[in-house]
């Protein structure tokens, strides 16, 4: 078998040109790669995060149950992909953009698309409309939100 010829650091003679002659360089090679495939995993693991999307309010039932109280049930939709991409919250404001109430989303809903969940809530009477939104993981807010009217108690 024929040896390739070429020069170490120090400027002799090394056979094979891979190996390199310092102290500590394989260790430093080592790590290379093991950044390296870090890198690589994350690359990968990039398109899957981002295409789930941004999480929509597909629709809400609101209705009355005490004095300016509310029950207020909101329908989800978005592609969680486990718990590096999931639909975190909803939230209820006012129209001017004011958060009323957040209804906290503790774990993914990967098998469960669209999903509904409920917050009780106290709605002052000076709002007469408000605005529902949910959130992700990984955009915050942005997706698509709706605007209803609140019911008289």
């Amino acid at each position: 078998m024929h040896k390739l010829q070429g020069l170490g650091f120090n400027g002799q003679k090394r056979t094979d040109p891979t190996s390199l002659s310092t102290p500590g360089t394989a260790l430093i090679m080592r790590q290379l790669r093991a950044g390296l495939y870090s890198l690589l995993l994350i690359c990968l693991s990039l398109p899957t995060l981002l295409l789930a999307g941004e999480a929509d309010v597909v629709d809400v039932k609101i209705r009355a149950v005490g004095d300016r109280e509310f029950r207020i049930d909101v329908t989800v939709k978005h592609a969680d992909a486990g718990w590096d991409h999931y639909a975190n919250r909803w939230e209820v404001l006012s129209v001017d953009g004011e958060i009323l109430g957040t209804r906290v989303l503790a774990h993914p809903h990967d098998n469960e698309q669209p999903f509904t969940r409920s917050l009780v809530l106290n709605i002052p009477a000076e709002h007469t409309h408000v605005v529902l939104r949910a959130g992700d993981s990984v955009h915050d807010t942005g997706g698509a939100e709706m605007k209803i009217e609140v019911p008289s108690s």
